[in-house]
């Protein structure tokens, strides 16, 4: 069980402390221990408790109705509230809290339940992904230190690598993709993920991964005799023009298809496409499961 300061659970649940200590004193919300020489401190339980009632109070209940409530009573109405939005908040905070302690094991024991009740692919999409985002989420409100991303990225990673290393079958129409992440982009967890959606469906696959510069590609185009290109622009602007870039590569090797996602092309896709020479040959992707009509 796990030890928190008053600092740590403004880290974790984004609630300043002044508040946390306005909702005990006023509301009676949580009750803090005390150690052997008078410091307040925290267990997992009253973490949990405070992510229920941040999201419930996030959500537009207010804080005197909040308090109404039994412990049952706010982790239920977390629970259907979360439904609107993810039915697995109660696991994606208990992955929260194995990263902030660095538990691996307990990591390991949520993600772990999580695939053999609903599917390694299950697990990816709808637990890892939209866990990540909530990191993410608290790196940009600097409640998340960057390794404790890392150390929890790593972890899906290495869980990737081994589910892309059981994909053997072949099949006979197989099609050739690269994976690869432009200049400057570093964020390949969800390029491997494809690059086991590619694999499972028996489709030959060359990883290039991460900041892989043009003049590599083409070195291993004409010799891979790729079908596809699958690459993302997440956060690359600043560092190549993803039109310009797409541009290049079909002016090399006119007939080949690229299927493309991140947040860059998503939130400016007009502009994106306007600037596409060869557009018949460019398709982006919104959901990891785009994917599987060009793999079925």
């Amino acid at each position: 069980m796990g030890t928190y300061f008053i600092k740590d659970l403004e880290s974790i649940t984004g609630i300043k402390a002044h508040t946390i200590r306005i909702w005990e004193q006023r509301y009676h919300l949580v009750a803090p221990k005390r150690t052997a020489t008078n410091i307040r401190y925290y267990d997992d339980e009253d973490v949990k408790l405070l992510l229920n009632i941040a999201l419930l109070n996030n959500k537009g209940l207010k804080i005197s109705k909040i308090a109404g409530l039994s412990k049952t009573e706010i982790q239920n109405e977390a629970m259907m509230s979360c439904k609107k939005c993810n039915e697995y908040d109660d696991l994606i905070n208990s992955l929260i809290l194995a990263t902030y302690n660095l538990n691996e094991d307990a990591f390991n024991k949520v993600f772990s339940n999580f695939i053999f009740q609903e599917g390694f692919e299950n697990t990816i999409e709808k637990l890892a992904f939209p866990f990540l985002q909530r990191l993410g989420d608290l790196w940009v409100s600097n409640a998340m230190h960057p390794a404790l991303e890392h150390f929890a990225t790593n972890i899906i990673k290495k869980k990737i690598h081994i589910a892309i290393e059981g994909q053997t079958e072949k099949r006979e129409d197989s099609k050739k993709f690269i994976l690869f992440l432009p200049p400057g982009e570093m964020h390949e967890l969800g390029l491997l993920y494809t690059n086991f959606l590619v694999k499972k469906h028996g489709h030959e696959a060359f990883y290039m991964g991460q900041n892989t510069p043009h003049q590599h590609l083409h070195e291993v185009i004409p010799n891979f005799k790729a079908d596809y290109l699958v690459s993302a622009f997440i956060g690359c602007k600043a560092t190549i023009d993803p039109a310009k870039f797409v541009n290049e590569i079909h002016a090399d090797w006119p007939g080949i298809k690229m299927l493309l996602s991140g947040f860059y092309l998503l939130n400016d896709r007009e502009k994106f496409m306007g600037l596409v020479h060869n557009k018949d040959n460019v398709s982006i992707l919104t959901h990891p499961q785009d994917i599987l009509q060009f793999l079925q």
